[in-house]
């Protein structure tokens, strides 16, 4: 049976952690996109709840749900859904992976400052990511070489991308793959004829973010569906979430509180 989507509304490392560690640590991993957000907010749970202790890895979705399926991880977060052979996986294994969506977000594609290129279509973006379009004069840009910016395979960003802007199809060889939305950011920001993409939460004045078919990534074109590479954000728990991980994943839903510091890490809240 297909494992339905269901919004339940109910490497890089980081270690948070307020006063003695006296009560609960939990273990989160997975997604560097979803990683500020879990920092952001787990910063402000643990001033509520000063005896526990939050470990959050940003591996890449993909090996946060590894880490749910194995049970090594209280919480994986991940910036795409699981896949059907996940889910068999991890049933297989005694678990069955419960999904939380915490935030909306776009994939936006990033360039240098200097870059004189304000828009660009979808047709454009995938002939850019396949090879074929070299020099960004060729779509009006300065007569310099694009140097193409990916994620690895292992992210969930970088699934989102292959099946909205890639349609399957394979980056080409010469694309140079990134670890983490982090690195990313630090590629584009340094190389005056990069493009990569990037979650809304990772736009900031080092790095332009480019409309896509004149449509801007924000938090309105987010919401209402308008910006064509739009999805959004999750963590898993396995199995149902109980005692400390179930207080956790409640104040990341609240509206009034995670939510809240969604909002603070740049991304869109689901209220």
């Amino acid at each position: 049976m297909k494992f339905m989507k269901t919004l339940a509304m109910a490497g890089l490392g980081v270690s948070l952690m307020a006063g003695p560690a006296i009560g609960a640590t939990l273990s989160i991993n997975g997604s560097t996109t979803v990683l500020p957000i879990v920092q952001k907010v787990g910063e402000a749970f643990m001033k509520e709840h000063p005896g526990t202790t939050l470990s959050i890895s940003g591996g890449g979705s993909g090996n946060g749900i590894k880490a749910i399926i194995d049970g090594t991880t209280d919480v994986a977060m991940s910036s795409r859904f699981i896949r059907d052979s996940e889910v068999k996986l991890a049933v297989e294994r005694g678990s069955y992976p419960v999904p939380f969506a915490v935030s909306y977000d776009c994939i936006v594609p990033v360039v240098h400052t200097s870059n004189t290129v304000n828009d660009i279509s979808l047709e454009q973006l995938k002939a850019i990511y396949r090879g074929e379009i070299r020099n960004w004069k060729e779509i009006g840009g300065p007569d310099r070489p694009v140097v193409v910016i990916s994620r690895d395979t292992s992210s969930g960003t970088y699934e989102v991308w292959d099946e909205k802007v890639m349609n399957k199809e394979r980056v080409f060889p010469g694309a140079l793959l990134q670890a983490s939305s982090g690195a990313v950011h630090q590629s584009v920001s340094r190389n005056r004829n990069a493009i990569g993409y990037l979650g809304i939460g990772y736009l900031d004045d080092s790095v332009k973010a480019l409309t896509v078919e004149g449509i801007e990534g924000n938090v309105e074109n987010t919401l209402n569906n308008k910006f064509p590479v739009a999805r959004p954000l999750y963590v898993f728990t396995r199995g149902w979430p109980t005692g400390d991980t179930l207080t956790f994943i409640n104040y990341m839903l609240h509206p009034q509180k995670g939510q809240k510091h969604v909002q603070e890490a740049g991304f869109v809240p689901l209220y």
